[in-house]
């Protein structure tokens, strides 16, 4: 059987690789080319993830390919981000990268290509039809797959999903991978290790505004733009009293950040939420379900109305961000989720 496999230049990619070949599967290895644009500070580290992952394929001698994506991934993945922020909003690019990119354009172009099924090294598993957290909880990346369809899912195959990350390194020095003790890549997708700031100041033209206190409409300070904050926000707010404060609330129209020294302020605080863009998968009703409301969060014990789009929480969340996912789930299985409004 024909697997194509994104491999992303990782070791968690680079031993899915090894694997799906030791079980039999005639693999090849996809680089998707998605991002190359420098950033302020930093230098886009696509070519080096290209060279390792195509060393990767020819220690293990399998084909390789590239398959350019730039195009439709700013306007599928960049714009959507850059438009949320503009709404004062703080989107998950790498939730609609994985709906947009790795599990739809990327799946299309394999199958076109003879692929009878496709692969990843994200930590996850399926039984073959659901989406089901993976065996290394702290590694779980299910929250950042949620949106994922189910014809998808049931030609996907998540090689290291039964395997715990230290597992996974000591395969890759064993086999002799040369990606075996390669740093992990951080934030965002595509930003990588570049400031968002720093980035969305390339993109989008901001004007500086005034910090208030909630409370007392008092003006504390000055930011450069209301886009750069998010809810909870705590750090990075520079107040001349010096305190600690977070951001509790955003005027996008007339560039406000309103910020609280109370922990227990209402605008923190919610028990229920409106969602947009839910999914469900299986039939799911979304009643009695446990939802993360971030990647790593605890689950917390939820109940889903599809009538009015409401999700209430059995207890009060603290700094629910509107742009940001709500995942669900049901036992091992991640039924779905939708985007905080």
């Amino acid at each position: 059987m024909k697997v194509f496999l994104g491999m992303s230049g990782g070791v968690d990619s680079a031993v899915s690789a090894y694997l799906l070949q030791q079980q039999g599967y005639e693999v090849v290895g996809v680089y998707m080319k998605n991002w190359s644009k420098n950033l302020p500070g930093m230098k886009c580290p696509w070519a080096e993830d290209l060279a390792d992952a195509k060393r990767v394929a020819v220690k293990l001698g399998i084909d390789f390919r590239v398959f350019d994506f730039e195009t439709e991934y700013k306007q599928k993945v960049v714009n959507y981000m850059l438009a949320e922020y503009q709404k004062g909003n703080t989107p998950n690019p790498d939730i609609m990268c994985n709906q947009e990119i790795k599990f739809k354009l990327f799946a299309e172009t394999a199958f076109e290509q003879g692929a009878e099924m496709i692969a990843t090294g994200h930590y996850a598993r399926t039984d073959g039809r659901k989406l089901l957290k993976a065996r290394d909880e702290n590694k779980d990346q299910t929250y950042f797959l949620y949106r994922i369809t189910e014809d998808v899912i049931e030609k996907t195959i998540f090689p290291v999903g039964d395997m715990l990350k230290p597992e996974v390194k000591a395969l890759a020095e064993k086999v002799g991978l040369a990606v075996a003790h390669k740093a992990e890549s951080m934030g965002v997708c595509f930003v990588g290790e570049a400031n968002m700031h720093d980035f969305l100041s390339e993109f989008v033209e901001t004007k500086p505004g005034e910090i208030r206190e909630l409370e007392t409409n008092e003006k504390l300070g000055t930011h450069d733009g209301a886009i750069f904050y998010t809810l909870g926000q705590r750090h990075g707010l520079n107040l001349k009293n010096g305190l600690p404060y977070y951001v509790v609330r955003k005027d996008m129209e007339k560039n406000i950040v309103y910020v609280s020294r109370n922990l227990n302020a209402l605008a923190l605080w919610q028990k229920e939420i409106q969602l947009r863009g839910v999914i469900l998968r299986g039939g799911d009703d979304g009643h009695n379900i446990e939802a993360r409301i971030r990647h790593r969060a605890p689950l917390v014990k939820a109940d889903y109305d599809a009538k009015t789009g409401k999700l209430t929480f059995a207890e009060e969340q603290k700094s629910l961000t509107p742009g940001q996912s709500v995942v669900f789930y049901r036992d091992k299985i991640c039924v779905g989720g939708g985007i905080i409004c």
